[in-house]
């Protein structure tokens, strides 16, 4: 069996008093900061960096119609003693003045009456019963469990609704098999009528489960029909209204209630209903009642939306849709969008269109309940036949209302296939003539590639010739290279060879050069002696007897170390002279 966990939050109003004991977490690791943390995270963030005004503004478009009314919490502790022996807890002490301003003056004469004391302690009141002012809040957690899964829960359970029929003492007769593990016991009655809420608290999450499963589903007694219905508690916690209570919470879905029954309103109940004076139901339960007005208020309920019904934002008056959290009206996201703006905004999850009925659910985008208007009454009923309740002028009407339904339907989805046939055949047939034409070209390509492929082999066979015949011209001139390579080597060697005795040769050339010019420079010397002597010879020839017989009888005296030539022509001129005579003397 799959449960669901919910998160209960008591929205109070600034000038109302704390209740004691309500706060409540299934986690017990966690404190008391982060409990806050989790609970009002979200609503900070949306009021940070705001005024005062739009902070007020924020809150009263979250809180919508609904009111703060007064909420009587009655608590019972297991094992506590009778509500006389409790108020003995709470004394109030009163101070006589009388007997104060005879202490202070003269002393008082002896009497009766001295033997008074000063303060006089008497009782009044229940202190088991709180009075807050606010609203009471119900989201559902997306953790779903089962009971035969070992995780934990709660140990808290909520009877979501108690017929007022039953007094306390009945209560604690249908919850007496668990005294020994109840811890206390919380009985919270609203401004909702005939009916209150009921908050058990278990010593161990065992006995919450044991519990659940005995009591789950259960008639309070045989003479009514009402039947306990429980819910695991997550947390249970009080926010004052300045501090966002009435904003979305992060993780959770704020669920409407039913103001006949207080069962939660989800995609797990069928025939829920909004009135055009914003009170929610469930079909079962407006089915007990026999007139055209709302249970609760008494408006009279129409078919048809009435002219007061528009758009909060832009006015307009078609294709509306009711919140059921707040009641607040807005039109469709074919319209203007207003509704799925709210949804967007405060996160209030169902909405219900006023001109059929049907509960659309933002969250999941889908529709969730399919109500069916009888044509008898015109209420709004789920079609369930439950035994010999059901009236054959009911069951006739519902069964033409389906058969005109189906019939409809049934028209609109031939229609709907029939041109769905007719739009497929156009797109076949279209389909088909591409493909004939891509397969012409298909064949087209074909027949090219394979004329292109025997070119491409003829080319290749062409080619494999070439290649064998270059292969064969690449060997041979690769031995050529190699005998080529082999002479270059030796005419390298042979060249280095030569260059040495290139070498040697010049070297003995320019040896012998340098002999020659030796012996050229000796033959000069000798040929300009010769040269020389032939000139003075004939020289002195040519003079006349008595200076040949004088140089004849002359000596030339050569000085072992002579001085260095004076400039001057006549030390030229005698230098020249002695030369000559001796070379005169000599060859002579």
């Amino acid at each position: 069996m799959s449960v669901s966990l919910v998160v209960i939050r008591l929205e109070l109003a600034d000038q109302s008093l704390m209740p004691q004991g309500f706060q409540y977490c299934a986690d017990e690791d966690m404190s008391e900061e982060e409990m806050r943390e989790k609970a009002l995270g979200s609503a900070k963030i949306t009021l940070a960096g705001k005024t005062e005004l739009e902070k007020a503004a924020v809150l009263h478009q979250h809180i919508g119609s609904r009111a703060m009314s007064d909420m009587v919490i009655e608590t019972l502790t297991s094992g506590t003693a009778t509500p006389d022996e409790k108020e003995a807890d709470h004394p109030i002490h009163i101070e006589s003045n009388s007997l104060k301003e005879q202490s202070v003056g003269a002393p008082v004469p002896d009497s009766p009456s001295k033997q008074l004391p000063d303060q006089i302690s008497f009782y009044s009141g229940n202190p088991s019963v709180e009075i807050v002012h606010g609203i009471m809040h119900l989201y559902k957690t997306n953790k779903m469990t089962s009971l035969t899964e070992d995780v934990r829960r709660s140990a808290m359970l909520c009877v979501l609704t108690v017929p007022t029929t039953m007094t306390s003492h009945d209560l604690m007769k249908f919850v007496a098999p668990f005294n020994d593990v109840m811890e206390h016991m919380k009985i919270i009655r609203d401004s909702t009528p005939n009916q209150y809420m009921v908050l058990i608290k278990f010593s161990t999450q065992a006995d919450a489960d044991s519990f659940y499963t005995a009591c789950n589903g259960r008639q309070f007694n045989s003479i009514e029909d009402a039947v306990c219905q429980l819910v695991y508690v997550e947390r249970a916690e009080v926010i004052k209204s300045e501090e966002g209570a009435s904003l979305p919470v992060m993780d959770l879905t704020e669920l409407p209630k039913c103001t006949v029954c207080l069962e939660r309103m989800d995609e797990s109940v069928n025939g829920v209903l909004t009135t055009l004076c914003n009170h929610s139901f469930h079909s079962q339960c407006l089915l007990r009642w026999e007139d055209a007005s709302c249970p609760v208020c008494r408006y009279c309920q129409t078919p048809e939306p009435v002219e007061e019904n528009k758009c909060f934002e832009c006015g307009v008056q078609e294709n509306l849709w009711i919140c059921l959290i707040c009641g607040h009206i807005g039109c469709g996201r074919y319209v203007s969008r207003h509704a799925y703006k709210h949804f967007e905004e405060t996160q209030h999850t169902y909405a219900m269109q006023l001109t059929n009925h049907r509960v659309w659910d933002y969250a999941g985008d889908n529709y969730v309940h399919r109500l069916v208007a009888s044509k008898t009454d015109g209420k709004m009923v789920q079609y369930e036949c439950e035994g010999d309740s059901c009236q054959d002028e009911k069951i006739d009407a519902l069964q033409l209302e389906y058969s005109y339904l189906l019939t409809s339907q049934l028209e609109s989805q031939r229609i709907y296939w029939e041109n769905k046939i007719v739009h497929l055949e156009k797109e076949t047939a279209e389909e088909i003539n591409n493909m004939k034409a891509k397969f012409k070209e298909t064949i087209e390509k074909c027949d090219n590639l394979e004329l292109r492929l025997n070119e491409l082999t003829k080319e290749k066979q062409s080619m494999e010739k070439k290649c064998t015949q270059l292969n064969s011209k690449v060997a041979k001139l690769g031995q050529e290279l190699r005998e080529e390579q082999e002479m270059n080597r030796c005419l390298r060697a042979n060249q280095l060879q030569l260059q040495t005795q290139l070498q040697e040769e010049e070297r003995r050339g320019r040896e012998a050069a340098s002999q020659k010019d030796v012996q050229i420079a000796e033959l000069q010397e000798q040929l300009r002696d010769i040269m020389f002597y032939l000139e003075t010879q004939q020289q002195i020839n040519q003079m006349p007897a008595d200076a040949r017989q004088e140089i004849q009888e002359g000596q030339i005296n050569i000085a072992s170390a002579p001085a260095p030539p004076q400039p001057g022509p006549s030390a030229g001129g005698s230098s020249k002279m002695g030369g000559r005579k001796g070379r005169a003397k000599r060859g002579k």
